[in-house]
């Protein structure tokens, strides 16, 4: 949609570019509400600038998503310090619209597992590492978009991208043994049996949930099988203590299978999981109505 009528009869530059663009804001952000902001703002941008001055349209942009987001990042990162519980990214449901549509190594990764790892970066090494590994952009244009030499990009870079190796678990399981064990994490949870949600965990495994201060969510990450598992058996006893429908429903969250929990046809939740080595060994609950507008209006069967 264009801002004003002024604006009317300039051609969308973000049109071509809008799925890498928004790629890029919402890894820098975590946020898709965000990220549709960074967007917006970008065009006006685009459009009050000389264009005669440009010679990459994409590089142009680029750099202009990617310093907005440092922008934002600021003003976010004193919201956070003073946010009620975990923080954790806002799901999307559409990753493919996300994708770079480059071959490299995480070019499709947007688990909320990764993301948490770029949380922990700075803002300019986050940048640095996704536009040159993820986006496959030179260290020249890089350079140009964080204002620094092209030496300082590459070490930037170098130590987002020690980061996220050393935190990173490869997907090793396929989607079907993924969703398998998400049909059996439901299973057990409705079943009200710890023991057999215990077996499916492993020893370590940790549950974060992020009701931002608005909904009842636990305020420090649940650590340790035994627990994990108690808290979530405890949360469907509940549902059914106080006669709730709950009525869980299978999709793709952030590139893989993921939960949205409806409680009375009201969307309160959704779930993904981390696997390793064929067992759940962290999960992510995000029930911050804030951050569930994309996905409120799923399909309910």
């Amino acid at each position: 949609m264009m801002p004003d009528d002024k604006l009317s009869n300039v051609e969308d530059p973000i049109g071509a570019h809008r799925g890498r663009l928004m790629g890029l804001a919402y890894r820098m952000l975590g946020s898709m509400t965000d990220a549709e902001d960074v967007l917006q703002d970008a065009y006006l941008r685009y459009a009050s600038a000389d264009i005669s001055t440009i010679r990459s349209k994409e590089a142009f942009l680029v750099t202009i998503v990617t310093r907005l987001c440092l922008d934002r990042l600021k003003s976010a990162k004193t919201k956070r310090e003073v946010y009620i519980g975990p923080w954790l990214p806002e799901p999307t449901p559409d990753a493919d619209a996300l994708s770079p549509q480059t071959a490299l190594e995480l070019a499709d990764d947007l688990s909320f597992a990764l993301l948490l790892t770029l949380e922990r970066l700075s803002g300019q090494e986050r940048a640095a590492f996704l536009l040159h590994d993820v986006f496959d952009r030179p260290y020249s244009e890089i350079a140009t978009a964080l204002g620094k030499s092209e030496a300082g990009c590459r070490q930037l870079a170098s130590r987002a991208r020690k980061a996220v190796h050393e935190d990173r678990e490869p997907r090793a399981s396929s989607p079907d043994q993924h969703q398998l064990l998400l049909q059996r994490f439901m299973e057990a949870a409705a079943s009200g049996d710890a023991g057999r949600l215990q077996a499916l965990l492993t020893d370590d495994a940790i549950a974060y949930s992020d009701g931002g201060g608005v909904r009842i969510a636990a305020l420090n990450p649940v650590i340790g099988a035994d627990k994990v598992a108690r808290f979530f058996v405890g949360l469907m006893k509940k549902g059914i203590r106080e006669n709730s429908i709950i009525r869980p429903v299978i999709r793709d969250v952030n590139g893989a299978p993921g939960l949205l929990v409806y409680v009375d046809e009201e969307l309160d939740n959704v779930l993904s999981l981390e696997l390793k080595q064929g067992k759940i060994s962290t999960i992510f609950v995000v029930r911050n109505p804030e951050k569930l507008h994309g996905l409120a209006g799923g399909v309910l069967n």
